[in-house]
């Protein structure tokens, strides 16, 4: 089984089976959603703003070789999925808990996603002082050895994972 290295392996290190870094990295920054989210009631009676910032580790020399969608992940999927979690997704009480759900989520949408961070900011904390927003900032990893982690649902297409010599 391949595994890529953390994020932390430092500049130039390959990743294991590919042969892009492992500071290969797809940003998507500033997706403002609206969310029931909150500890207090009035937060979870009428949608309020969120912001979500993602970072994905992906193996992006395949793509950047061959310049077609897909070899590589398919970042307006990867937008549908963290959009879906907070503004559909069952009311949350903690951005912990919504964090670790889009992170769950997003690296459902291809097994070449490595590893994600998922920053979420609120940006009307019901708080009385001045500022402008709260959040928190996770990094999760892919589980290669978790059947659940790899699983592909029925609606979405086969992906290879990451090093796989048929993905390129």
């Amino acid at each position: 089984m391949v595994h890529n290295p953390p994020s932390d392996a430092g500049p130039g290190v390959r990743a294991a089976g590919g042969r892009g870094t492992a500071e290969d990295r797809i940003e998507v920054r500033g997706l403002r959603v609206g969310g029931v989210h909150g500890v207090l009631p009035e937060e979870r009676e009428r949608p309020q703003p969120f912001e979500v910032d993602l970072e994905l580790a992906v193996d992006l020399e395949p793509a950047g070789a061959s310049d077609r969608l897909e070899d590589t992940v398919d970042y307006g999927r990867v937008v549908e999925a963290a959009a879906s979690v907070v503004a559909g997704g069952p009311a949350r009480a903690l951005l912990e808990s919504l964090a670790e759900a889009v992170a769950r989520s997003v690296l459902d949408v291809d097994l070449r996603i490595a590893e994600v961070a998922v920053a979420v900011r609120k940006l009307e904390p019901p708080l009385p002082f001045a500022l402008t927003d709260v959040g928190v900032r996770i990094v999760r990893r892919r589980q290669l050895d978790d059947p659940e982690q790899g699983a592909r649902r029925p609606d979405r297409p086969a992906a290879r994972p990451p090093g796989d010599p048929a993905a390129r």
